[in-house]
Formats: structure tokens, C-alpha cells, sequence
């Protein structure tokens, strides 16, 4: 059984950690989200050119450091070299696993490349009990979960799509297929002005034993109005603010 849905929701998932005194996704970041009690970190992973799982959102270091060569075309040493602020590097996902042996780790795989790597620190950190993998393709999420039999998963891209459609129709047995293999749900609020958490879904999800979680989500109050709505984990930017949100839904009997 993995452990990944330890302690029990709702909870916080902080999103690329907690980048308000730190470059995100890196070791500080992660450090400072779970300084403040959350257990749950988000991140995502790409491949160098060395064969190595690094954690980037995007596939270059543009957007934070202005260097736009792509992290498949540089080696880890080329990487460890850039200085992404606060004395911080780019760190691998071997690094984050080891650094932190209690935290539980999100995993969107962003690369067909990145696959073997990701699956490769996973198995060497024997992390399996504590991270969930998902990918926003499905090809590449199946790849993943079928070389960690075990890992806990939830859907691409497609999958949420057929989940959301599948939840507003009568047929049982339609819905549960759309949900079999997954145990948590990771969507958006809507998309292109279509709802996507709906009470019908909450309930869809929760009959097949599989948690929602939405993202991203960084106002107090529509985490407050989600967490009354049922959902199971807020994934945040502001994992400082949902704490606070959380704990204060508790505290009133949600």
C-alpha cells in the first residue's frame, strides 16, 4: 500500500514548493514548504543530456534565469553550474528524494526522456510508497506506472477529460471506468470557462475511492470554498496561505 496518501485529507500540496523567499522547485523551496508543516510537495522533472531527472517546470531556464538552452542539450555538471538565486542549483530528483526521506512527492514527467531517468531515482531512493507520477500524456503515465507496479497515479490530460464527462452521465459503470487504475483526480477548477469540480465529480471520485485534487489555487477563499465543496487537496503556491486555510476548516468542524 502506498503511503503517499498519508496523513489522511484534506491536505496541502505545495506547488513547485514554496517560492515566495526561494527559487522554485528547488531544495530551499521544498525546505521552506515543509518548515511549515505541509507533507505534500508538487514538482516536475525533465532529462539532461547525461541521462540525469532533474527538476524544472519548463524545459530551459529561461523564465528564471534568461538562459533558453534547452536542459535535454546540457549535462547535469552544466546545469549545477547556474546559479538560480539564494545560492541555489538545479536540483536532481535522486537529491530531492534523499534530501527529504518523510515528504511525498508529486511527479509530472515532462518528457518522453525524462521517463527511464525519473523511474531510475525513484527505485534507487526506494521511494515508491511516497510519490505519485503523473504526466499529461498518457502513453508516457502508463510507461511510468508500469515499471513502479504499485505507485500511486493520476490522469493525463485525456484521462481528466473522460473522468469529467463520464461523472455527468447516469452510468455507473461508465464512471468507474474512467477512474480505474487512478487514485487521485488533479484538475483545474474549469477549463475554458467549463467547469471541471463539480459536486457530481466529488462524488464520482469519492464512490471509486479516488481523491480530487485541484490546482492551482493561491486566493484563501476559493481554497476555503473548495475544501467546503469536498475536494481533497488543495495545490497551491501559497502553501503558507493554505495551511492557514486548512487549518481554520478543521478547527470549524469541515
Amino acid at each position: 500500500m502506498t503511503s503517499w496518501f498519508t496523513p489522511p485529507a484534506p491536505r496541502v500540496i505545495a506547488h513547485r514548493g514554496l517560492a515566495v523567499g526561494a527559487p522554485e522547485n528547488t531544495l530551499l523551496a521544498f525546505l521552506e514548504a515543509l518548515a511549515l508543516g505541509v507533507t505534500h510537495l508538487e514538482t516536475d522533472v525533465h532529462a539532461t543530456s547525461d541521462g540525469v531527472a532533474v527538476i524544472s517546470h519548463d524545459p530551459d531556464l529561461g523564465r528564471l534565469t534568461g538562459r533558453a538552452t534547452p536542459i535535454l542539450q546540457s549535462s547535469l555538471a552544466d546545469l549545477q553550474r547556474i546559479d538560480l538565486g539564494h545560492d541555489q542549483r538545479v536540483p536532481t530528483l535522486a537529491e530531492a528524494l534523499h534530501a527529504f526521506p518523510d515528504a511525498r512527492f508529486n511527479i509530472d514527467i515532462k518528457s518522453d526522456e525524462a521517463l527511464r531517468p525519473a523511474v531510475a531515482a525513484i527505485e534507487h531512493e526506494k521511494a515508491l510508497d511516497r510519490v505519485l507520477v503523473t504526466s499529461f500524456d498518457d502513453t508516457r503515465r502508463k510507461a511510468a506506472v508500469a515499471a513502479l507496479p504499485g505507485v500511486a497515479t493520476s490522469p493525463s490530460s485525456r484521462g481528466v477529460v473522460l473522468a469529467a464527462l463520464a461523472a455527468r452521465l447516469p452510468l455507473t459503470a461508465l464512471r468507474r471506468r474512467s477512474l480505474r487504475g487512478l487514485h487521485a483526480l488533479q484538475v483545474p477548477e474549469s477549463f475554458r470557462g467549463v467547469p471541471i469540480v463539480t459536486p457530481t465529480l466529488i462524488r464520482a471520485a469519492h464512490e471509486s475511492g479516488v481523491e480530487v485534487h485541484v490546482w492551482t489555487i493561491n486566493s484563501p477563499a476559493d481554497m476555503r470554498r473548495l475544501l467546503e465543496l469536498g475536494v481533497d487537496g488543495i495545490i497551491t503556491d501559497r502553501a503558507d496561505l493554505g495551511l492557514e486555510v486548512l487549518d481554520d476548516f478543521e478547527t470549524a468542524g469541515g
